[in-house]
Order: C-alpha cells, then sequence, then structure tokens
C-alpha cells in the first residue's frame, strides 16, 4: 500500500495507511515528494522530544511554500527552535496565561449562543459556515482587540491564511489574492502593535507588547508574527475539532444520547476526538544528523512528517483504536503535539470546543447529517469537514 498524504484517497481516510504503515513500515520514506513518514506512537513521542536532532526549522515552508508571508527577522513561533524559540515561548506565556484563557469563557459563550441563536430551530444548517468557521475567528479577533468594523476584513485575512497553510495545493490563479490579503494583514498589525505601545488596552495584543522575560521584549515584527501565527492556529484547529466531534457523534447515536443525558461527558468528547480524528494530522520536522529510527537510517538535512493521526491509533498505545469511545482514557494523546511545541492555544481550543458543543446539544434536542458525504480540505496536514449540512429539531 503506497503512503502519500497528498492523494485524495488518502486524505478521504488515512487511517488505513496508517495501520498499514505502523505495521509494516513504521519510517516510510514517500519518494514522490522527498520526505519519511513517521507512524508509531513510541518513535513520534521520541522525535517530539529531541528537538535538537529534529528541527522545526522551516516547519511552515514545508505545507506552504511560497506562501509562507513570515519574514526572516521574525519567522513564526512554531518554525523557530531554541534557544530563540525558548525566548519567545517564554514572553508569550507572559501574556497568553491560563487565567486570560479562563476569563475568556463568558464571552466566549455568548459568542457561540449569538451565532446560535441565527439558525432556526426547525430546519437545516451548516455546521462549519454557521458555527464551526465563524466561532474561532470571532473568538480570536475580539482577543486581540480587532474593532467589530474590521471582523469583514479580519475574516478575509483568517480565510487566505488558513489556505495559505495548504500552498501546495493553491492553484497559480488564487496566489496573488492570497499574497494580497496576507500582505494587508501583516500591514494592520504592524499598525495596530504601533498604537498599543502608545496605548495599550485590555487586549492579547497589548498583553504581548508589555510582555518581559530577563529584561527582555518583543520586537514589532515579532509580536506581528505571533498574532498571525494565532489566526492560523486558532481558526482552523478549533474549526475542524467541533467538525469531527460532531462527525463522530453522529456516527455513534448511543454517545450522542449519553452525552445529552450526561453534558459533563463533553470534556471526554472533545479529548477523545483529539485522539480518535485530530484536526492536526501531521507535522514537518527537519533533521540535524543522521539519526535511525526504528531501524531506518534516515540521512541529515531529511524532511521527516510526524503523523501525530497514526500516532494516536497506535494499537500499542490505544487499545481498539478504530473505535470511537467517549470513555477511553485518553491520556497521552498527542492531538496537541508534545514538548517545547506543545500547542500554545491548546487550552483556549478546548474551551472553544467544550462551550460550542455544549450550546449546539443544548438547543437542538436532534441532530442528523443531511449528506453521507465529507468535503475534506485538500492536504495531508490538517483534517476536518469544509461542509457539514445537519438537519435540527
Amino acid at each position: 500500500m503506497d503512503y502519500n498524504p497528498f492523494l485524495p484517497e488518502v486524505q478521504k481516510n488515512p487511517y488505513p495507511y496508517y495501520a498499514y504503515l505502523r505495521e509494516h513500515a513504521p519510517v516510510y520514506h514517500v519518494a514522490e515528494v522527498g520526505f519519511w513518514a513517521v507512524s508509531r506512537y513510541d518513535d513520534v513521542l521520541s522525535l517530539f522530544k529531541n528537538p535538537q536532532m529534529f528541527s522545526s526549522d522551516g516547519l511552515l515552508s514545508f505545507f506552504m511554500g511560497d506562501l509562507d508571508p513570515f519574514p526572516l527577522e521574525a519567522p513564526s513561533i512554531v518554525a523557530c527552535d531554541p534557544p530563540d524559540h525558548t525566548r519567545l515561548r517564554k514572553l508569550v506565556n507572559r501574556a497568553f496565561t491560563p487565567r486570560r484563557v479562563a476569563s475568556l469563557e463568558r464571552h466566549i459563550r455568548e459568542v457561540a449562543d449569538q451565532l446560535l441563536e441565527r439558525i432556526p430551530r426547525h430546519g437545516a444548517f451548516d455546521l462549519v459556515k454557521d458555527l464551526s468557521a465563524p466561532f474561532p475567528t470571532i473568538v480570536i479577533a475580539q482577543l486581540l482587540g480587532v474593532p467589530p468594523e474590521r471582523y469583514a476584513d479580519f475574516k478575509r485575512w483568517a480565510d487566505s491564511a488558513v489556505r495559505a497553510e495548504n500552498g501546495m495545493a493553491v492553484p497559480p490563479e488564487e496566489r496573488m489574492e492570497l499574497r494580497k490579503n496576507l500582505s494587508e494583514m501583516f500591514a494592520y498589525f504592524r499598525s495596530a502593535v504601533a498604537a498599543c505601545r502608545q496605548k495599550p488596552g485590555d487586549n492579547l495584543l497589548s498583553d504581548l507588547v508589555r510582555a518581559e522575560e530577563e529584561n527582555q521584549t518583543l520586537t514589532a515584527a515579532e509580536i506581528t508574527s505571533l498574532a498571525v501565527f494565532l489566526i492560523m492556529a486558532g481558526s482552523e484547529t478549533t474549526t475542524n475539532l467541533i467538525g469531527n466531534a460532531i462527525l463522530a457523534l453522529c456516527a455513534h447515536p448511543e454517545q450522542m444520547a449519553q452525552v445529552r443525558a450526561n453534558p459533563a461527558l463533553i470534556l471526554n468528547v472533545v479529548e477523545e476526538t483529539l485522539r480518535y480524528d485530530a484536526p492536526v494530522q501531521s507535522l514537518a520536522r527537519r533533521t540535524t544528523q543522521d539519526i535511525t529510527v526504528a531501524g531506518t537510517r534516515i540521512p541529515a538535512g531529511s524532511s521527516v512528517l510526524i503523523l501525530v493521526g497514526s500516532a494516536n491509533h497506535d494499537e500499542r498505545k490505544f487499545p481498539a483504536p478504530e473505535r470511537f469511545d467517549i470513555m477511553r482514557n485518553t491520556d497521552g494523546h498527542l492531538g496537541f503535539g508534545f514538548g517545547i511545541h506543545f500547542c500554545l492555544g491548546a487550552q483556549l481550543a478546548r474551551l472553544e470546543a467544550k462551550a460550542a458543543l455544549e450550546a449546539l446539544l443544548d438547543r437542538f434536542p436532534r441532530l442528523a447529517r443531511l449528506d453521507d458525504h465529507v468535503t475534506r480540505p485538500e492536504t495531508g496536514s490538517v483534517r476536518g469537514p469544509q461542509t457539514l449540512p445537519l438537519a435540527v429539531q
């Protein structure tokens, strides 16, 4: 069984391919695109634990190609290594604290309720278009202090940033428009950072301006890059997490009934979805030296694809991994990565998904899919429905 994450049949359902790789080729050379795919849980965990041998430098360029918008002097936090990453992460943690995220819960619930109020209680709607896509975009915009009159621009920029993440699949006729939108987004945040330096407000952008660690601060370019990264990562991950959770619950009505009877189980739904059908299926790394993984030698300077989606389905770690089970012990799942690059917005994504699912199940006593076909993005790195029509009552 040949594996290539960019093939349509693999994007439709990568899990049988992952199972084959884990059993027969735990380190597989995808010659057509020139990288090595690592599929077993223990090997993936080892890669995450050894950033000195598996560099994140160039991570975004692997997927975005020439649409990578980040300047050389301020690369994305996920695409740099220590000591630069260590300094950035410490400073960002000063602003992106658990207390700040927890303080957003009431507001996050209000955003979810406002979006759901627009949906008739009987009939049909598209989960992605009407809830899971706009929801995290609005939350991130407000978190960064974007004024309401710029929300339409912000949504256009966020959509372009998410599209650019799958740069390899973007046709030539779209690329100029995407570059224009990304350029506008960077220009807006450069101006916003300058304004926050003059008059800080109560928002994350101002917190980043104020952040200080051991007499070090973030540059304007670094703050701008962090803001853009939060838009890219924060929008798509939560959108796909909510969509994948509803797909799984609709396919398992008995577990949907369990959750309705005991809403506290929604936390279990979020964690099991992160394991069972992770929004981020793979991450890229580059080897800094010759290294042997699972008996296979990978040369220095090679691109390595860490198959998070496969690791989360490894039978050695999770019994009966192909079964969606909200009562499962999901400890150790890698849905948000691991190690120094563990997802910065994991707590926010969990809170958003929990709030959206609670509001959705509370508002609609019945949810059912209208269409068995699922359209997914043309990428091997992220996974989630692009549309999800639902019948409600």
